[in-house]
């Protein structure tokens, strides 16, 4: 992505040199590992601490760290901070076309753990968006982990990851994302994973949004940067991490949509351009 002479966005916290740093005491490594598997195959990623020593950790809020980040972490900071400089523009311009305003997230990058709106969180959470503090949340070992897992890399690649979490904050601020949640805890497990599944389906639409027009307004998309998109999309849908998983998919229990879905809806946003060609809850669940 070309990036050089772009702005940062005023609205990132960074919280890195607070808490239990990399040290947290619970296996940070292992779990970040984890995380993504579980961010990736759905849910409120928080749930992953149900399994976690999170005392331990938040015991060690607010006390100093000695952590000092990296040359590449902090060159994966900047980058952060001017994608959501991106995401801001972009939707400012969108929302107005709406006749809204648009609110941004505050971007917050933390390392082992973090105390968001939504409750406690450590790395092992992965990325995640928080609607009780308009939020966006990620331990950029995060990218990493990413990377060596998965195979997925680039730097569009993290961008997709970063611009799906702000897609959830603007289905927030449509009223997308309180509605929808209201439904999942009136119906069964299985109906609750397929309103997810449109939410999420929807976010990746508003990721390729994004970029569709960000890349319009600065010319920031390189060649090479859409297959980068498609290959993480590709190995995050639930029924690829399943298999990798457990060798055997369980349709039921898919909450974020399978690889095709992913890419399908990601590449309709990149082509599409318009917000009001990504309606993912009015279609049959099949044809998604």
């Amino acid at each position: 992505m070309r990036l050089d002479g772009r702005r940062e966005s005023r609205h990132v916290d960074d919280r890195r040199r607070m808490g239990g740093g990399k040290k947290a005491g619970i296996g940070i490594g292992g779990l970040v590992i984890a995380a993504l598997l579980t961010w990736m195959m759905g849910g409120n990623p928080l749930s992953v601490l149900e399994n976690a020593d999170l005392g331990s950790v938040l015991a060690e809020q607010g006390q100093a760290s000695a952590y000092e980040p990296t040359a590449e972490e902090e060159a994966l900071a900047k980058f952060s901070s001017q994608i959501l400089a991106g995401t801001e523009d972009v939707w400012t311009k969108e929302f107005q076309k709406m006749g809204r305003t648009y609110e941004p997230p505050r971007l917050v990058l933390f390392t082992g753990s973090v105390q968001s709106g939504c409750g406690g969180a450590t790395a092992s959470s992965g990325p995640f968006y928080c609607s009780a503090d308009q939020s966006v949340y990620i331990d950029l070992s995060f990218f990493t982990q990413m990377k060596r897992q998965l195979g997925a890399d680039g730097d569009f690649a993290y961008a997709y990851v970063i611009a799906h979490e702000v897609g959830h904050h603007v289905q927030y601020l449509l009223g997308i994302l309180d509605q929808a949640h209201q439904q999942m805890s009136r119906v069964s497990e299985k109906e609750s994973n397929r309103i997810s599944v449109r939410l999420e389906l929807q976010a990746d639409f508003l990721a390729g949004i994004w970029a569709y027009h960000d890349h319009q307004m600065f010319g920031s998309l390189e060649d090479g940067d859409i297959e980068e998109g498609i290959n993480v999309a590709s190995r995050i849908g639930d029924d690829y991490l399943q298999k990798k998983a457990q060798g055997y998919t369980v349709p039921d229990a898919f909450n974020h949509g399978t690889s095709a879905q992913r890419v399908r809806w990601l590449k309709k946003g990149l082509s599409s351009g318009r917000v009001s060609d990504g309606d993912t809850f009015s279609q049959d669940y099949e044809e998604l």
